[in-house]
């Protein structure tokens, strides 16, 4: 890898407003800081264990075992307080927020489980908090819009572009350029300008250390593959950030109608950084249409990117039918009712040919709560 700060390879970087180069400078700087602080990863970790829930469990999933032709296990992230593993990573920023004296975090949800999760940690941590979501997504998404609002946040609604999450990103950026004095951005996945894709990247990576610690202690060995979904790609980089340097194969599952790095993404910047990303031919960004609201972001996270590249990762997607039928198979056969961006993931495993010897490890990202009135009103089910 690129030694380059900031960037992983080519990709990454920071594309900012001038405005903003200060405050990302200062994060930086915070988040180095705590990096090696023992009283900060302790009060983090206390945290994660008593509010969150972790180690979250890692489940041999027998009948899946036995229609995928190995041996899978599902790494439990559906079981974390809040539903989903972006907890992991908002409890850190908003730790981060107030090491930084600031009193008000912004954030960006699609699915609304990012939204949640920083609602959830600024109600815990005593800050205020609003979020921004595109009008489409706080439609699909309405129970996770007023679980934001119990939580005392702010949801303030997107009505631009495709009013998804692109727009919602694009609109917390403009309030994060104007409030930097006494606002941070919570970003919720490993996208954005240095040194977001990293800090967002390593407090995720609990996903993954747990895991590996997990399946040396039941299978006395690594698995062969990893396999998480991926839009701007966090619960995949916390799973896969821990095996890198092991002799074991990672499977990125994107959703068709936002297949940046399996379809026909192209090399561009947006939101402040370089990577992959699905635009026309005069770079202009192109509408997605994805089926799970947290995958149906038009780019991935840079270290994807560079994942990609360099051969690390293969990334594939799969269509909103495979992924409703991982979400119906899921749910009949181990009793689990998945998230549909976690539906993907599964998809991606059942899609696959495998052998006996194989053993795969699955990113479970969350639960399918959320996207119950949305596949209902679609009566993609039935």
């Amino acid at each position: 890898m690129s030694c380059k700060i900031g960037y992983f390879g080519e990709f990454g970087g920071r594309f900012v407003p001038e405005t903003l180069f200060a405050p990302l400078l200062e994060l930086e700087e915070a988040y180095r800081e705590v990096a090696s602080d023992e009283g900060f990863q302790k009060e983090l970790k206390e945290l994660l264990k008593s509010f969150v829930g972790r180690p979250t469990p890692l489940f041999y999933a027998e009948s899946l075992s036995q229609m995928a032709g190995c041996r899978v296990y599902l790494k439990r992230e559906d079981l974390c307080h809040t539903g989903s593993h972006k907890i992991n990573n908002t409890l850190g920023q908003v730790l981060l927020t107030k090491r930084l004296d600031k009193r008000r975090v912004i954030a960006e949800t699609g699915a609304g489980q990012h939204g949640v999760a920083t609602a959830t940690a600024a109600a815990l941590l005593g800050l205020e908090c609003e979020v921004y979501m595109g009008e489409e997504d706080m439609r699909r998404q309405a129970i996770n819009v007023v679980r934001m609002e119990l939580l005392g946040a702010r949801v303030i609604p997107v009505i631009s572009g495709s009013r998804t999450l692109k727009d919602a990103i694009n609109e917390a950026l403009r309030d994060w350029v104007a409030n930097v004095d006494t606002t941070h951005y919570v970003i919720g996945s490993v996208v954005g300008p240095h040194p977001f894709p990293t800090m967002v990247r390593d407090f995720q990576r609990v996903i993954g250390d747990e895991a590996k610690e997990q399946l040396l202690k039941v299978e006395g060995r690594l698995p062969t593959h990893c396999i998480a979904c991926v839009g701007g790609g966090s619960n995949a980089m916390g799973l896969f950030t821990a095996f890198r340097d092991d002799p074991c194969r990672f499977i990125g599952v994107e959703a068709k109608g936002a297949e940046t790095l399996s379809g026909n993404g192209e090399i561009g910047v947006l939101h402040g950084f370089k990577s992959y990303f699905l635009q026309d031919e005069w770079g202009q960004i192109t509408p997605t249409d994805a089926i799970a609201a947290g995958l149906d972001y038009p780019g991935v996270g840079p270290e994807h990117a560079f994942f990609k590249e360099t051969l690390r990762c293969t990334y594939r997607h799969v269509s909103p039918k495979e992924a409703v039928e991982a979400f119906r198979t899921l749910a009949k056969a181990e009793g689990i009712i998945p998230a549909l961006e976690s539906a993907h993931a599964v998809a991606g495993l059942l899609a696959e040919r495998w052998n006996e010897q194989d053993l795969v490890l699955v990113c479970l990202s969350g639960r399918g709560d959320k996207d119950l009135s949305e596949i209902i009103e679609k009566g993609v089910l039935q």
